[in-house]
């Protein structure tokens, strides 16, 4: 456990100008994209809209404190998301199709932000006391979010950034993230390339999953907490339960013990329902029995897994007035 909270990594990289540097070569994978794995090839420079449907300008579709995130990410002040609209993995059964699944306005939609938008935004989560900001969805705006930073910094931003994504996510993007990103975030969604192909637009995830992770953590390494009980580096992983599928569960939870750390923080969740186009799917059109959640559970530690989380729901609702 980390006594002190230490600065975030990427002020470092600022007094350094190597940030700069990044942006420069974030900004050049825009004009051809290739950010993510589906490598799409367009000029989102330009404004071009590629499969996430995002171009020059990344989208915000909400921002506020959150308090139903991970314990060690919510604190008393709450978590500083920001969502970003668009998506490059397309879930059949996605939960927020509203924001995933959006219009082709691009950079004339009202909820495009400019570099400095965006910055006043992770500032605006910082001044409402926030413990992180929590970057929802962001690896179709990596350039985006590296070309803030500099403004939010010299506005005065102190807060780690946490990674939050799907965990389709390429090497040479995540290299760039490299001593930005105090905290990473993936999703474990899948094993199989079947499931994969069957229920998003990424066939290869898998594969793609395992080394994302891999290189999160080699990067930031096993979670650190400090006196509070709130993270300031390190990965944390997350992992849908899925209905019927829990040959899904033990391989990603097996790996994780296996390749990753025993010491990986985990939240297995149970929060699955039939959204979007899952009624299509009669195999996971309904929600998860408990005693699927059960045997993730049992999953874990039996692969050695100790680090699971605990929400503290008693504060969410508390802070809802509840």
């Amino acid at each position: 456990m980390a006594k002190n909270s230490p600065e975030p990594v990427y002020l470092k990289l600022h007094r350094q100008k190597i940030l700069e540097q990044r942006v420069a070569s974030a900004q050049e994978l825009l004009r051809s994209c290739t950010l993510c794995p589906h490598k799409c090839g367009v000029d989102r420079a330009a404004g071009r809209l590629g499969l996430c449907r995002i171009g020059a300008q990344a989208r915000v579709a909400g921002f506020a404190p959150h308090f139903g995130e991970e314990s060690p990410l919510v604190g008393e002040h709450g978590s500083g998301t920001i969502f970003f609209a668009g998506c490059n993995l397309f879930c059949v059964f996605c939960q927020n199709e509203d924001i995933s699944y959006i219009d082709k306005q691009g950079d004339a939609a009202a909820d495009a932000v400019s570099d400095r938008e965006l910055a006043g935004i992770m500032l605006d989560l910082q001044r409402q006391g926030c413990h992180n900001i929590n970057l929802v969805t962001p690896s179709h705006v990596v350039p985006q979010i590296l070309s803030a930073l500099p403004l939010a910094v010299e506005g005065g931003l102190r807060l780690p950034l946490v990674y939050n994504s799907g965990g389709y996510d390429s090497l040479h993007t995540l290299r760039l993230l490299d001593q930005v990103v105090d905290i990473y975030m993936p999703d474990c969604k899948f094993w199989s390339a079947a499931s994969a192909a069957r229920y998003t637009r990424a066939g290869d995830y898998p594969e793609v999953m395992r080394q994302a992770v891999r290189e999160m953590h080699r990067q930031v390494g096993d979670l650190e907490l400090n006196e509070q009980g709130l993270a300031v580096h390190g990965l944390l992983v997350r992992h849908l339960v899925m209905p019927g599928h829990p040959e899904e569960t033990r391989e990603i939870l097996a790996f994780l013990a296996r390749e990753i750390s025993k010491n990986t923080y985990v939240n297995i969740m149970d929060q699955y329902r039939p959204a979007y186009r899952a009624a299509e799917f009669d195999e996971i059109n309904r929600a998860l029995h408990r005693d699927e959640y059960e045997q993730a559970l049992r999953a874990a530690r039996a692969a050695g897994l100790h680090r699971l989380d605990q929400r503290d729901w008693r504060r969410f609702f508390r802070k809802l007035g509840l």
